[in-house]
């Protein structure tokens, strides 16, 4: 058994999951909290609101798994360098286009290299929100199996089970993300607004725009997982939508605990 916890801007869901012993997940506490202003700040009411949620002696020695919402990494892609053979010369580079996309001191976030090398995307992700979970993990004696935000969550469960000609795509509250793939490589993560009056007629120019975009053609089949999709998601005739059945599917659950169920226990 183990703890799965998600993490969204604003609430914590805290679950115990079992791999073998049923019921496979269990919802521990959810609680909201105020988060601190600015992405950069050093998460300090996160850090309070988990010392609430883990309370002192009850975990000791439980292996914790955390799951963060999207908005609070930052995800993007890193051409090679022309002559790179060095991982320090694709580091160097990825950390140019970070600030350039984002404009933010590179020093501020931890980034880790993920995925293919061919075509190599970074993650990053505040050192000063991986901190306080470190050290609520280290004063109630929890062992970090992992840190990840949501979509690489659902990238490393799913992309195996990717057509060789579809995208990949992840709803979480109003937002789709897409994984725009182009001969069974990622090619760009795009976070997309949904708007409240978006229909199947959005979906499908959107695909078109994001694929012109990227110079790819677009897709004729979409694999989603994460939130329960509106109806009109899966009426587009121009391509076909499947739905990856998934825990975090479920329409009762909040933000928070989609989160941690993301990507299933294992």
């Amino acid at each position: 058994m183990g703890l799965r916890l998600g993490v969204a801007a604003g609430s914590v869901s805290l679950w115990r999951t079992s791999r073998w012993r049923a019921p496979a997940w269990t919802l521990l506490r959810e609680v909201a909290y105020v988060p601190d202003t600015g992405l950069h700040g050093n998460f300090a009411a996160l850090g309070q609101v988990l010392e609430q949620v883990l309370e002192a002696g009850q975990y000791a020695r439980w292996p914790l798994s955390v799951v963060l919402d999207d908005a609070l990494a930052r995800l993007w892609q890193v051409d090679l360098p022309q002559g790179a053979t060095r991982l320090a010369d694709i580091e160097a580079a990825a950390a140019l286009r970070f600030q350039s996309l984002y404009g933010d001191p590179p020093g501020l976030w931890q980034s880790s290299h993920a995925w293919d090398a061919r075509a190599p995307f970074f993650c990053a992700v505040p050192r000063a929100l991986l901190a306080q979970l470190a050290r609520v993990a280290l004063d109630r004696q929890l062992a970090l199996i992992f840190i990840t935000p949501q979509f690489v969550r659902h990238w490393n469960r799913w992309h195996g089970a990717l057509k060789a000609d579809a995208w990949f795509g992840q709803l979480q509250e109003n937002t789709l993300t897409l994984g725009v793939r182009h001969a069974g490589r990622l090619r760009a993560v795009r976070a997309l607004p949904v708007p409240p009056d978006a229909g199947h007629g959005w979906l499908v120019q959107t695909l078109a725009r994001e694929a012109l975009l990227q110079g790819v053609s677009a897709p004729v089949l979409l694999q989603l997982c994460g939130a329960p999709p509106p109806a009109w998601l899966t009426q587009a005739k121009e391509f076909h939508c499947q739905i990856f059945s998934t825990p975090d599917g479920d329409g009762s659950l909040s933000p928070a605990a989609r989160l941690a169920c993301s990507g299933g226990v294992a």
